[in-house]
């Protein structure tokens, strides 16, 4: 407090040069500098480290671009040479070979002269590989989701249009297709990979008894169906799709007796 009472105001903690460098150690970032009139880049060790080259003074961006994936190369160059016209930041994420590694760099800076000094302009490198394996896994898995999804649907679908034709009124034909549809769940259970691959495989034999089991109460074939197959599991094979489970369904539903 100040003799007068008032709060007093806390100072500003004071950078010094070897606190913004451990800081921008620990985030892992590389600096860089490039002359916008000779092309000549200067980057701090960890720049260096990024590419995957040894340390010298400078290098030119068009020997930068030379590790700069193919398929981004051109579109990579048509962003820093627009750079000077963007308005605030910028960002441009890219993939860089070294050998027969790929790394995804964010190239970030202030554009609209913002950040240039002297002819130069300054920015950071990051290195977000960890983050765009992780989104690209995502997008798999959606896609996966959707197909599955898809295919789980058109199952239903077909269940509805079969028991529809076989089952003599609305309310058989609710207890029919809920029974062919937890069947199909408990398939689906059965196949459903374990983490770290724990447990056994699913067996063959088992998965058909589950799918098959509703129709062994129907008519002419009541109490007929038996199973007998060869001991096989299932395991990462009928994980690996959707649909062990879904094509012995769609196999048992096409051959259901029609009235």
């Amino acid at each position: 407090m100040i003799a007068d009472g008032t709060a007093e105001i806390p100072k500003a903690h004071a950078w010094d040069p070897d606190h913004l460098r451990l800081a921008v150690t620990a985030a892992g970032v590389a600096l860089w500098a490039w002359n916008v009139d000779t092309d000549a880049f200067t980057m701090d060790e960890h720049g260096f480290e990024l590419w995957g080259l040894p340390w010298r003074a400078e290098v030119t961006f068009e020997e930068l671009s030379a590790h700069i994936h193919p398929s981004d190369r051109d579109r990579v160059r048509s962003a820093f040479a627009a750079t000077r016209a963007v308005l605030g930041s910028y960002e441009t994420d890219f993939r860089i070979m070294i050998g027969e590694e790929v790394r995804w760099i964010s190239a970030r800076g202030q554009g609209e002269d913002v950040g240039i000094v002297g002819r130069t302009m300054f920015g950071i490198f990051l290195d977000v590989t960890g983050r765009k394996q992780a989104e690209e896994g995502n997008e798999l898995l959606a896609g996966e989701m959707s197909h599955r999804v898809k295919n789980l649907l058109a199952i239903a679908s077909g269940l509805t249009a079969i028991t529809s034709r076989t089952a003599p009124n609305t309310q058989d034909m609710a207890r029919e297709l809920t029974e062919r549809l937890s069947a199909l769940g408990r398939a689906h259970d059965l196949v459903r990979p374990l983490p770290g691959g724990q447990g056994d495989a699913a067996l063959l034999g088992d998965l058909l008894s589950v799918l098959l089991a509703p129709y062994d109460d129907m008519g002419a074939f009541k109490g007929r169906i038996r199973v007998a197959v060869e001991r096989m599991g299932v395991g990462e094979s009928a994980s690996s799709s959707t649909s062990p489970a879904a094509s012995r369904r769609r196999k048992a539903t096409n051959c259901s007796p029609a009235k």
